[in-house]
């Protein structure tokens, strides 16, 4: 194919935000979409989403199911992350570790789309802004935002190309309304300021865990492959799934019925 790739960086400065879920659910469904995707985990130690894609390798092998499969490319070092950045498909998904690193930087300042997960709380809000302890004012942008808010202007600058950021609203509870619009309002605030999109991700959904020993996600799921009980709450996950991609112009067809 002629032409770069659509660079896609997974990345926020705190643990267990759903960095590594959303990475591989998405790079599924670019699949699933007749897409060619590179994913790159920049997670040296952990490596959830490499973990991940060789259990499916693994799985579809013992099983016989033909499935699609990306390119895992290696990038150690900022040599093969910059190689791995070339590579000849359509999507290139970077999964980032939870910390500040050369290599995490380097990632975010080629993104073309930055997506950064977050829990509903004040805990995962303060990798974005710093608020007031008495009136929960929002002070200013916190390192993290600060820094994808400089790789924004170096893609201006330095590329001439525009980098979308969107904060993605994960594991949203149906409890704690009060809590939840209180953060809603705080992440306005911030979006304003520093230039992100807050949209809606993934729900606090069993399957968005249980199918990752298979290396599956609810893209996969089948007549012929079924590796849990399949529900209609199966069904609903999908369809977020595939509203999240519209949310972030990934896809644009309507959702599934």
């Amino acid at each position: 194919m002629s032409g770069r790739a659509k660079v896609i960086v997974v990345g926020n400065e705190k643990g267990g935000a759903g960095k590594s879920t959303v990475s591989t659910h998405v790079a599924v469904a670019l699949l699933h979409e007749g897409a060619r995707v590179g994913v790159v985990d920049l997670d040296l130690r952990q490596r959830s989403t490499d973990h991940f894609f060789a259990n499916r390798l693994a799985w579809t092998k013992a099983q016989g199911v033909d499935l699609p499969h990306p390119d895992v490319l290696d990038a150690r070092d900022e040599a093969e992350l910059s190689k791995a950045l070339a590579a000849d498909v359509h999507f290139i998904i970077v999964d980032t570790p939870g910390a500040d690193t050369l290599l995490s930087r380097v990632a975010h300042q080629a993104a073309d789309l930055v997506v950064t997960p977050m829990n509903d709380s004040f805990v995962d809000f303060d990798m974005l802004g710093v608020v007031d302890p008495l009136s929960l004012t929002v002070v200013k942008p916190s390192l993290y935002a600060e820094a994808v808010w400089e790789a924004k202007k170096q893609a201006a600058v330095v590329r001439r190309e525009s980098m979308d950021w969107v904060v993605l609203r994960n594991r949203l509870a149906s409890s704690e309304p009060r809590n939840r619009k209180r953060v809603d309002e705080r992440i306005a605030t911030l979006a304003r300021r520093v230039g992100f999109r807050p949209v809606a991700g993934l729900r606090d959904r069993v399957i968005y865990r249980e199918l990752f020993p298979f290396g599956l996600t609810v893209s996969d799921l089948s007549a012929k492959v079924r590796p849990v009980p399949v529900s209609f709450a199966h069904v609903s996950a999908r369809q977020e799934l595939r509203t999240l991609l519209q949310d972030m112009d990934l896809v644009s067809a309507p959702a599934e019925a």
